[in-house]
């Protein structure tokens, strides 16, 4: 009877949507879902479904089931925006895995670390970091695939050492609390050598 499309089980009354988010706007996916009511359960194609939520910037990773009763569940893993990527003219919500989410802004948010060119696959601990110079912080740009500048504001390059440039941000603040080092008429502050900082 369910296959033939008779009785309560098989039509598709509901279908529920979570998230790994609880405080996500959903009504994308609900949309992307687009199962009407009363929809004969065994003529929707759960791969079809999937491939339309997948598509959605937001989504990382999601997975459609039939219920046992005829409804559908969908179960959506949601990227998790840290910064936004620029690519000069517009804003982009950027992943903690380096992943650029296109829905772009005209301007970037308020409190937001931004990057430039290429990223690698994990910019959580440079982007905590970078967050105690957000006042002084232009952008930050991956180098050479090995390791990270800064631009300020003021426009001075701040060259990081490929170790620990978390460790060289803090260095960067106390040297700015001591000695307003960004304030100043200078180019280049180089801290690649661990040994010394150099200014130009």
């Amino acid at each position: 009877m369910v296959a033939m499309g008779y009785g309560e089980l098989a039509r598709v009354r509901r279908v529920s949507i979570s998230a790994d988010k609880s405080d996500s706007d959903l009504s994308a996916i609900a949309a992307a879902a687009a199962v009407a009511p009363n929809t004969r359960a065994y003529r929707v194609r759960l791969d079809d479904i999937n491939a339309r939520i997948n598509a959605i910037p937001m989504v990382k990773n999601s997975a459609v089931r039939r219920r046992p009763n005829g409804n559908l569940s969908v179960r959506v893993e949601l990227y998790r925006p840290v910064a936004q990527w620029t690519d000069g003219a517009h804003f982009y919500p950027l992943s903690a895995d380096g992943t650029i989410l296109q829905e772009p802004f005209d301007a970037p948010t308020a409190g937001t670390v931004i990057f430039r060119g290429d990223v690698p696959h994990d910019i959580s601990e440079i982007t905590n970091a970078a967050h105690n110079l957000i006042g002084d912080l232009a952008y930050l740009e991956w180098v050479e695939n090995r390791r990270w500048n800064i631009i300020t504001t003021g426009g001075i390059l701040v060259m990081l050492p490929e170790n620990n440039p978390s460790d060289a941000i803090g260095a960067l603040i106390v040297l700015n609390k001591n000695n307003q080092i960004l304030s100043r008429d200078i180019r280049v502050i180089d801290m690649r050598d661990n040994a010394r900082v150099l200014v130009k």
